[in-house]
Formats: structure tokens, C-alpha cells, sequence
């Protein structure tokens, strides 16, 4: 695919980099030299000009502290005006004896705190990749927390920001945010996932030519990538060929849900939708398009809409998940539909919970946990429900995790936070059916397809609500209309 970012685990980059270290190779040079350019740019775009600027670099005991202090004197000798604080027991001695003989000078520990949060810009090389996520302790922590109290500069982080879990996101202490950081080698999965990934700001990747071994831990799917996995027609395609997609959403009191849901899997270019339930007349006038009624599909969307009391409405899911374990159609398992999933279903079916509605599928499936957990460890418990249901989840939040078929793993951070809004799920439900509808023959040749296709309609859902009303508040409405021009863009791009 174009320009997926994909993400190693903490022990892959250690084993990438024992081959190239062992032969020599200045890795610790170039991720300095790499780091000082961006911290230069940096500057640059904060206040116009690199010499004279004040940097306070955070400097902990491992080869992070190295990276920060010798990219710190490269700064001083750009006329940086460079100051250290050492955070730990030991320093990179080879990069302090730099530091000092480019002009640059360390800060006593009183003196810390004030000249962090006056400098332009804080260069945080406290902790490096074996940071488990439990947060900065000790001296350390309390310096950043009092820095941050005092109002923190711009910060760049060396790596990763120190005092996140570095492979699972985790944040569960003093964390530094940072504006920018720049990563080494290969991107690393803290870095994308919630509840911590946010701390990275913007990521910046530096080649140092590692070539971990085994699959990525995470992917994050960049918008050159929707080409590659979009149910394009070809020139000889009818509605059947482009897939008919079953909807069972909404009813009597809830038709809302269902015109959301069927019409975003119009919009999303699905060959037909076929719509069961009570709210037939509120979706046929909204999209005549839409046929009610039993018939032929490849894929369902089930539960949007559909209250635990709509007895009609479930036993119209019951039906299609006999569809889905029968037939092999795919389907969407929505809000409603969810406690109705069966012991174990494929990949083919996509669950689509918030993490309340996760913790409840895990916990009738005998794990303890709360929604609180899953927030705190959501590609955790989106991999144990794969685990325990055989089905590809997407958990949604602001970053959408997806956890599928042969450890196939996503993180999506397209979405304005602006789409936590009514109805956004029934039109994320509604687009992801239509993908499923045009590729599930594709799906069932490779399951991990399903965790793909599921994390471009979350990127694609998310783009769509920027381009609906860019910077403001956003309708699931806005959101459907928005879809066509968005996958077009998308596309073409």
C-alpha cells in the first residue's frame, strides 16, 4: 500500500539495531544530526531565526540523554544558547563533553525548572524506548510537573515522549506532551495509540536504514492507501457485482438510525441497499435508492438504532447472523446488534463498539473489565474480544483502534473531535458495510482484509467530517453528504 505508517514493538527495534551497532554504523551521529535539523526548523518557525534562541535539553541516562546532548551541541554551535538538565543517576559522557566544548553549559537542579519554562523551545531526553507507560518518577517526574505548572515552551521529544508506553500507549503518571517528536529507525506504537499517542503531537520519522524482523505491531493507514483498498468498479460492473448491502437499523422511534445508516452506504457507492424494518418509509423517501425488503446481499449492518425491547428488530438480526454463519456474508455489528453476537462468529463480521459497549461484550464473555480499562488499554481488549469472538473489532474513539485476523492491528487518528456527535456511528456502520459489500470474496481469501477495510472507512470517516465543515461543528448528516466528494478526492489523489 502508498504510505501506510507502520510501527515495531520496543524488543524488534532492539534487534534491528544489534546488527548495524555491531558493524560499526554511527547510528547515535545520525539520529542527532537528524534531530538537531528538525529542532532547527522548528525554531525557525517559532521565531524566525536559530542563533540567539534558548534550548534547555532534558537529559536522562540513556542513549535518548546521548541523542539529545549531542544534538545539542550542534545547536550551540549554530549559536543556540544550550543548556542541560541531567535527570538521572549517570549521562552519556561522549555527549556531554560535546555539549560543553560547543559552548553549551548544565543547569543546577534549582535553576532547572525556571530556565525550562522561559527557554523557546524543551528538548526531552529523559527516557527512551523501554519506558513501560508508568510515567516519570522520581526527580524527574516532579521537574516536569513543574515545569508544566510554571506553562511549558514547545516541546520536541527525542524518540518517544518520556513517561509514555512506548508499545502499548499507555499513560498511567507524569508524561511530558510533546508539540513534536521525532522517532529514530522506525515508528514505534505508542506513538499511534490511545490513550497516550496524542502526546506525540507531530511525528516525525528519521530512516536509519533498520529492517526489524516479523510483522509491524501497528499500522496507521495514510490517505494515499484508500486507492489500493477501495471496491473500485470495473467498466463491466452492475449493482450485484458492486455488492447489495442488508440494513437492519433503526425503527418507529429511532428512524433516524436508519436513514443515517442506509444513506451512507449510498453515498459510499455500494451497488444496493436493501433495508429491514419498521423504518421503511422514513429511508425510501430519504433515498429512494434504497429497496425494503428480503433479497440477495453479500453484506449486513446490524444495530444502529435498534433499542433491546424492539423485539421484531432483533429477531431480524438473529436472521442475519444466520446469514453470516451460514452463507459466510459479511456484516457490520452495531450498537444494538452486539449483545446478540453469537459464541463465535469470522472476521467477516466487524464489531463496531465504544469501549463501554467492548467492556460489555468482554464481560459476558467472562473477562473483568470496565470501560475505564479499555480506554486505558484499548488495542489490549480489542485483541482479547478477536480473541474470544473470532471477529475483527473496531473500537471507536478519538483514535480508532482496529484489531483483526492474523494480528492485523490498526490505529486512525483522522476524525475531528467535532465527530462525537449523534448519529456518526450510523454513518460509519453504513460506510464500512458498503466496503464489506464490494470486497468480501476478497475478505474470505484473506481474513486480515476485513481489519484493512475497516480502518479505511474510519480514515475515510474522518476526512469526510473535515471536509464537511472544515475547523467547526460537523452533522452525521454533513458527514454522509460529504462521503462521495471525499472518496473521489481520495481516489484521484
Amino acid at each position: 500500500m502508498g504510505d501506510v505508517l507502520q510501527t515495531w514493538t520496543s524488543a524488534q527495534v532492539r534487534a534491528a539495531e544489534e546488527p548495524l551497532l555491531a558493524a560499526g554504523v554511527p547510528l547515535m551521529e545520525r539520529a542527532a544530526f537528524a534531530l538537531h535539523v528538525h529542532v532547527v526548523a522548528a525554531l525557525r518557525e517559532l521565531r524566525g531565526a536559530v542563533a540567539g534562541a534558548r534550548v534547555v535539553v532534558l537529559v536522562g541516562s540513556g542513549n535518548n540523554g546521548g541523542d539529545a546532548l549531542y544534538a545539542g551541541a550542534l545547536l550551540a554551535r549554530r549559536g543556540v544558547d544550550v543548556r542541560a538538565v541531567l535527570t538521572g543517576a549517570r549521562v552519556h559522557e561522549g555527549g556531554l563533553d560535546a555539549l560543553l566544548r560547543a559552548g553549551g553549559r548544565v543547569l543546577r537542579a534549582e535553576e532547572a525548572a525556571a530556565a525550562a519554562s522561559a527557554a523557546d523551545l524543551l528538548l526531552d531526553g529523559i527516557l527512551g524506548i523501554g519506558t513501560d507507560g508508568s510515567g516519570l518518577r522520581g526527580a524527574a517526574g516532579a521537574l516536569v510537573e513543574e515545569i508544566v505548572a510554571r506553562g511549558r515552551p514547545y516541546v520536541v521529544a527525542v524518540d518517544v515522549p518520556s513517561g509514555l508506553g512506548v508499545d502499548d500507549g499507555r499513560r498511567d503518571g507524569v508524561v511530558l506532551d510533546a508539540d513534536l517528536t521525532v522517532t529514530f529507525g522506525v515508528a514505534k506504537p505508542g506513538l499511534l495509540l490511545p490513550p497516550g499517542g496524542r502526546a506525540a503531537g507531530r511525528v516525525v520519522l528519521v530512516d536509519l536504514g533498520l529492517e526489524p524482523a516479523g510483522a509491524p505491531e501497528v499500522v496507521r493507514l495514510e490517505p494515499s492507501d484508500v486507492a489500493d483498498l477501495w471496491p473500485v468498479p470495473a467498466p463491466d460492473a452492475h449493482k450485484y457485482t458492486r455488492g447489495v448491502l442488508g440494513v437492519v437499523a433503526g425503527s418507529r422511534a429511532y428512524q433516524g438510525a436508519a436513514v443515517l445508516t442506509t444513506g451512507a452506504a449510498v453515498r459510499a457507492g455500494v451497488g444496493m441497499v436493501r433495508y429491514l424494518g419498521d423504518a421503511g418509509d422514513a429511508v425510501v423517501a430519504a433515498h429512494p435508492e434504497v429497496v425494503v425488503g428480503h433479497g440477495r446481499v453479500q453484506a449486513w449492518v446490524f444495530g444502529p438504532g435498534v433499542s433491546p425491547d424492539d423485539a421484531g428488530q432483533r429477531r431480524r438480526i438473529e436472521y442475519a447472523f444466520e446469514h453470516v454463519l451460514e452463507r459466510g456474508e459479511a456484516a457490520v455489528v452495531d450498537a444494538g446488534a452486539l449483545e446478540l453476537l453469537p459464541a463465535r462468529v469470522g472476521p467477516h463480521a466487524v464489531l463496531t463498539p465504544h469501549a463501554g459497549e467492548l467492556a460489555r461484550v468482554l464481560s459476558q464473555r467472562g473477562e473483568d473489565v470496565d470501560r475505564r480499562a479499555v480506554e486505558a488499554e484499548p488495542l489490549r481488549w480489542a485483541r482479547r474480544a478477536h480473541e474470544l469472538t473470532g471477529a475483527t473489532v473496531l473500537l471507536k474513539g478519538p483514535v480508532t483502534v482496529v484489531a483483526g485476523a492474523q494480528g492485523a492491528a490498526y490505529a486512525q487518528a483522522d476524525a475531528p473531535a467535532w465527530l462525537a456527535t449523534a448519529g456518526a456511528g450510523d454513518v460509519l456502520a453504513g460506510l464500512l458495510g458498503a466496503l464489506l459489500a464490494g470486497r468480501v470474496d476478497d475478505v474470505h481469501d484473506d481474513p486480515s482484509l476485513a481489519a484493512a477495510l475497516a480502518a479505511t472507512a474510519a480514515l475515510v470517516h474522518g476526512r469526510a467530517a473535515h471536509r464537511a465543515t472544515p475547523g467547526g461543528p460537523v452533522s452525521a448528516r454533513e458527514v454522509a453528504d460529504a462521503l462521495p466528494g471525499t472518496i473521489a478526492e481520495l481516489l484521484d489523489a
